[in-house]
């Protein structure tokens, strides 16, 4: 018999599999369509008799990915009414189980947990209670505009989390037992909640999947973003006005403006903030707005605003050839290049010629490729794990570096999702085909032991024992991996 379980909105059937009661696509906050998509989340709309929870929801309103992204991307593209939704996967008989929170990347304008890498049956398999999330993209998530509040986005996500220490008990989890987890704007989302008030109390650990804490950036930036919209649609910049529009036409504007901010990167047309916290590849995030957002997530938990809550974090060994291998940035890269963009870029005097000496067989494209990532990513992660330590916090830092034999990806932005969902057979396109389940059996049993007690199973990372889990074939801990070219960032 299918399981049904009561919420806060009515009572969900859900399906049962293997051991693994799944409930796709619950409401966890009333409708954000018309008016209400510029408004902060409105409770849940209750129903009558038994809801389907057979099926994942809608998703926020978005664009697939484009080509060539989208032959390693899954794209989630469901247009709906319901897309404020969780989907919640739970061992049949669950009893205060652990309880891990899911908060998709997808650079704050694409993604969904309804994407299959994301699928919480082997989470629940060994014995934790899995919720994916879904939360406004993109211009109604993060735009700044008159009439409205500011981050929806990050509000929904706190509803969500809300929802879940109402509600996962009926599941059998444990609400005072959650850890929150994400991946790129995920990752970012995350160490966000560390540093916000409004989440505090909401979970107890947390897991930063190539994400920092510093993509943030000022009400004044996002206005100038926001603005450009507006123009772009021939509209004020207002929730009124926006609301009044077809979310697809809104969808398009905001792509052909973060086209632009990636064609012009201009500060004094676009903001330092926007380029600087954008990563030069996001147009559409958070901004410090002194409610949700009171400061710069990265300083606030160096401040000690998480210090009680074990830190998890990590990345890929070559995140950004993901962005410029596929699409040919990589490629076109030469020697001579490298000069000018470390001047546009402001890599420190030195960082080429560290990285090319540590790699005498790269290209050009290969070391520009290594330069942004540690620069957007590795960085900005070894300061975050720096300043959560010093506040008294406990952190683990782990690095990925197995290589997929696709499209010479490499290590590459993302490639660790379906290892650690062990989801290698739902079709991983990034990862290949002959991807070794060993790692996807390593990585997924590090999170499942760190969501059970804070631990995920190598020493602890200090500033002077810099202990890093390198997963690989064979995974191996290393001190301090790479300490040259950290050094050279200062």
């Amino acid at each position: 018999m299918d399981p049904v379980v009561r919420v806060s909105g009515g009572l969900v059937r859900g399906s049962s599999r293997d051991g693994v009661n799944a409930y796709l696509g619950i409401p966890y906050a009333a409708p954000a369509v018309g008016a209400h998509r510029y408004r902060a989340p409105q409770p849940v709309v209750p129903w009558e008799g038994e809801r389907p929870a057979t099926q994942h929801g809608p998703t926020a309103a978005q664009s697939a990915y484009p080509t060539p992204m989208d032959t390693v991307l899954p794209s989630s593209v469901d247009p709906g009414d319901d897309y404020l939704s969780v989907s919640v996967w739970a061992p049949e008989g669950a009893e205060a189980l652990p309880v891990m929170v899911w908060i998709h990347g997808g650079a704050f304008v694409r993604g969904a947990s309804s994407v299959s890498t994301y699928d919480g049956s082997a989470f629940s398999r060994d014995g934790v209670v899995l919720v994916g999330i879904n939360y406004r993209l993109g211009v109604p998530g993060f735009a700044v505009l008159d009439g409205a509040p500011t981050n929806l986005g990050l509000r929904d996500q706190v509803a969500a989390l809300e929802w879940v220490r109402d509600n996962i008990a009926a599941f059998g989890g444990n609400p005072d037992d959650v850890t929150v987890f994400g991946e790129s704007a995920g990752g970012m989302s995350v160490a966000m909640l560390m540093a916000s008030p409004a989440a505090e109390g909401l979970f107890r650990r947390a897991a930063i999947q190539s994400g920092n804490g510093a993509a943030v950036c000022s009400l004044e930036d996002a206005r100038k973003v926001s603005g450009e919209i507006a123009a772009h649609l021939g509209v004020p910049a207002t929730a009124e006005a926006f609301s009044a529009l077809d979310p697809e036409v809104v969808v398009a504007a905001q792509t052909a403006i973060g086209l632009a901010i990636q064609a012009d990167p201009d500060p004094a047309r676009w903001g330092a903030s926007v380029l600087a916290g954008g990563l030069g590849i996001m147009s559409l995030f958070p901004v410090v707005d002194g409610d949700i957002v009171p400061g710069v997530p990265e300083e606030r938990i160096a401040q000690g605003a998480a210090a009680g809550i074990p830190l998890l974090i990590g990345t890929t060994r070559d995140e950004f050839r993901l962005f410029l291998v596929p699409t040919g940035i990589a490629g076109g890269v030469t020697e001579q290049a490298l000069p000018v963009l470390a001047a546009r870029y402001g890599w420190p005097d030195g960082a080429v010629g560290t990285y090319a000496g540590n790699r005498p067989d790269a290209s050009p494209g290969d070391l520009v490729c290594a330069l942004l990532t540690d620069a957007a990513f590795r960085v900005p992660t070894t300061r975050l794990a720096a300043g959560h330590h010093a506040a008294g916090g406990v952190v683990q830092v782990y690095e990925l570096d197995w290589e997929t034999k696709v499209a010479e990806l490499g290590a590459c932005h993302a490639l660790e999702l379906a290892f650690v969902f062990d989801t290698l057979e739902n079709g991983a396109l990034m990862a290949g085909e002959g991807a070794p389940q060993q790692l996807a059996d390593e990585m997924h049993r590090a999170w499942v032991a760190f969501a059970r007690g804070g631990d995920a199973g190598w020493p602890t990372w200090t500033p002077e024992r810099q202990s890093v889990m390198v997963f690989d074939v064979p995974s191996q801990v290393l001190e301090g991996p790479r300490a040259d070219e950290l050094a050279v960032w200062g």
